[in-house]
């Protein structure tokens, strides 16, 4: 077989399995969607449905006009944007802090994020509950986004040190030398570079705050305080029967935040990549 071949025959391997991973990794969406666009006749028959031949959006509108939806989607809104904003902003600060200088204890902080980061958070639900509620803040936007922010802030400082560190301080020091000042050098070159860690950031501060479950159920008890995941879970109870296209409907609106944030945001990832290289 000549090397032509083999590369060939690699390349074809390749590109058979990146469509089979893409496959299992789009079905689930799919299946989504699916049910949701099926009526409940054809949802709980037992031959299963691939296609929505006669599909309703009756489901879509169960969901929507359930009373609970806007406001759980207001809350997991502004939970979301308080955690992604701040856990960036600390995160941000703490790694150009960890990576750009030396100081006293530095190491120990740097081991301390990874220890947290091995300790699991459900493991602390109990102990945070009873401080949230003798400072007052269960059921509120604060003590949630709070405990969000506790959990995503040591991956976010772990993940942008490595981008900080990516980043030659040479660099910096060849602006400052064409008459930049430490900050000018800073903002001008540096952070432009670092957009795309800070993307990637913000985009696992924003799945883990939209879709976090446990705390959310734990700490917002009340109805009118529950976030989307709860109100989620409100379609499957007990005494009667789970329409499951109602669940996979308002998993579809669920998702479509998530979606058209990436989509938003998803540009930017490589649009920092050289922009603060170059010296106009």
């Amino acid at each position: 077989m000549s090397a032509r071949t083999r590369r060939v025959s690699r390349r074809v391997l390749l590109n058979v399995a990146a469509v089979i991973v893409f496959v299992c990794s789009v079905f689930p969406v799919y299946w989504m969607v699916n049910t949701a666009l099926l009526p409940g006749s054809a949802v709980k028959s037992d031959t299963p449905h691939f296609w929505p031949s006669e599909f309703t959006f009756r489901s879509f509108q169960a969901a929507w006009n359930d009373g609970g939806f806007l406001p759980a989607l207001g809350i997991s809104v502004a939970v979301t944007v308080i955690t992604v904003i701040t856990a960036l902003l600390f995160g941000f600060l703490a790694s150009v802090s960890v990576s750009r200088y030396r100081f006293r204890s530095r190491k120990t902080f740097i081991v301390a994020i990874l220890v947290i980061q091995m300790i699991p958070a459900e493991a602390m639900i109990v102990s945070t509950f009873r401080v949230l509620d003798g400072w007052h803040l269960v059921n509120t936007i604060i003590g949630l986004s709070a405990i969000y922010i506790a959990m995503v802030l040591p991956f976010t400082i772990w993940t942008l040190r490595g981008f900080v560190n990516g980043v030659p301080a040479d660099l910096e020091e060849a602006a400052m030398i064409d008459g930049c000042s430490r900050n000018q050098a800073f903002w001008r070159i540096t952070f432009p570079l670092l957009a795309p860690g800070l993307v990637s950031t913000g985009i696992f501060a924003f799945i883990q705050a939209w879709n976090e479950f446990v705390f959310a159920l734990v700490i917002m008890t009340r109805p009118e305080s529950q976030t989307l995941p709860i109100w989620l879970r409100s379609f499957v109870q007990a005494t009667k029967a789970t329409d499951w296209a109602v669940v996979m409907a308002g998993s579809t609106l669920m998702a479509i935040p998530v979606i058209i944030f990436f989509l938003i945001v998803q540009s930017k990832m490589t649009s920092g990549l050289v922009s603060g290289a170059v010296k106009g």
